[in-house]
């Protein structure tokens, strides 16, 4: 993507690896520092392989973690400047309901997130959502704030401007081999790049990355099955466009939680999916096709037909995206413990996009050694123990 008159050039203030929706971010960030700034991508742009594509994904205020909660208003803040910037609708406001047993701890986390006292039963949902039924015992919690954002073209957008700053952007470029030192050398299929400053954002591919470097980060690549689901008499579920997302919590059926959005990507299709998923390799993901018995899609099925009964109970379309999760589902964002001047974002355990622009910023200040503008306690390397010392 790298435009004709650009000269190829081979040192640059910092490299970023990986143009997935974080380190674009990230290099936003950093050419709007004016920093001379390489954006490296392995695939040809846009591509389905990682996990930043897709049209939609759900952007919310309401948080179990304060740290994370905390952090959402610096995000929407920062969406909104990315539209004005691009004149270009990134989000559309369309609430959020968060379905719970009464009293579960991470709903009752995500009310007092919104500072909301209202919890609202069966039927008070029923009436204002006629799609949803909740179970006996189990409250919603609404989010008003949360809406859809548009993943594909927040992706475009964010590269745009940062090519508007004087960014470098160079797809199909598959990095071979990254040399420390107080000038990293990033050596890949077309060329060889140099900078004082490394940041590694390059998804489900990092923990090989970081291997190279002398660190084995837990990071357990996924493949999630994206699955939309038909009404039984269109327009009779009361879940079609101006429905809201929802996500469920503490479930016992489903304890890693489900999710969904309304019809935006295949109109009179709901998307509803787990969020789980099988161990993959990223190299290999696609050779494993989806199938409608698999035990999430089991789980999305029984889900549905009690919570949503509207739906058909098998899904209509079946895609697959890639989740790279952390063992406690926080991220790392942190500098290499032995490598200052190379920084690490990753893990991002199937939430972090809506997450990404303030992820971008205090990547992009951690790899100009300032103080990070969040609290970062969460996102070390360190709270891993036994990550040094890989081949």
């Amino acid at each position: 993507m790298a435009a004709p008159s650009q000269p190829h050039k081979s040192t640059y203030d910092v490299i970023v690896i990986g143009a997935g929706i974080q380190g674009s971010f990230t290099a936003y960030h950093l050419a709007q520092r004016h920093k001379d700034t390489l954006l490296l991508e392995q695939f040809l742009l846009p591509h389905s392989r990682g996990s930043s594509h897709g049209q939609s994904r759900v952007i919310r205020s309401a948080y179990p973690q304060e740290y994370y909660s905390r952090m959402m208003p610096d995000c929407f803040r920062l969406w909104q400047q990315l539209e004005a910037e691009t004149g270009t609708t990134l989000y559309r406001q369309t609430g959020l309901v968060l379905l719970g047993p009464r009293g579960e701890p991470e709903l009752e986390a995500c009310r007092r997130s919104l500072g909301v006292d209202k919890v609202l039963d069966a039927a008070a949902l029923a009436q204002r959502f006629p799609g949803f039924r909740l179970q006996a015992g189990q409250v919603a919690v609404l989010d008003s704030t949360a809406g859809v954002l548009f993943a594909d073209r927040a992706l475009r957008a964010v590269q745009e401007v940062f090519r508007r700053h004087g960014g470098t952007l160079r797809d199909g470029e598959k990095v071979l081999r990254i040399e420390p030192g107080a000038t990293v050398t990033v050596t890949t299929s077309a060329g060889v790049y140099r900078a004082p400053r490394l940041v590694i954002t390059a998804g489900a591919w990092t923990g090989a990355f970081v291997e190279q470097l002398g660190l084995r980060l837990p990071l357990q690549p996924l493949r999630i099955d994206v699955c939309y689901w038909r009404e039984k008499q269109p327009g009779s579920a009361g879940l079609g466009s101006v429905s809201p997302c929802f996500l469920t919590l503490g479930l016992s059926q489903a304890p890693h939680g489900i999710y969904g959005l309304p019809s935006m990507e295949y109109p009179g299709l709901m998307k509803v999916c787990h969020h789980h998923g099988s161990p993959t390799d990223p190299e290999k993901r696609d050779q494993a096709p989806s199938s409608a018995s698999s035990p999430d899609i089991a789980v999305l099925s029984s889900f549905i037909s009690s919570y949503l009964p509207g739906l058909e109970t098998q899904p209509a379309v079946m895609e697959t995206c890639l989740y790279t999760n952390t063992p406690d589902e926080d991220f790392i964002l942190d500098r290499h413990p032995k490598f200052s001047n190379i920084v690490i974002g990753a893990g991002f355990s199937g939430h972090g996009f809506k997450l990404a622009p303030v992820v971008g910023k205090l990547l992009c200040e951690l790899s100009l050694g300032e103080e990070p503008s969040h609290n970062m306690a969460h996102f070390t390397i360190t709270r891993f123990p036994g990550v040094l010392g890989a081949a």
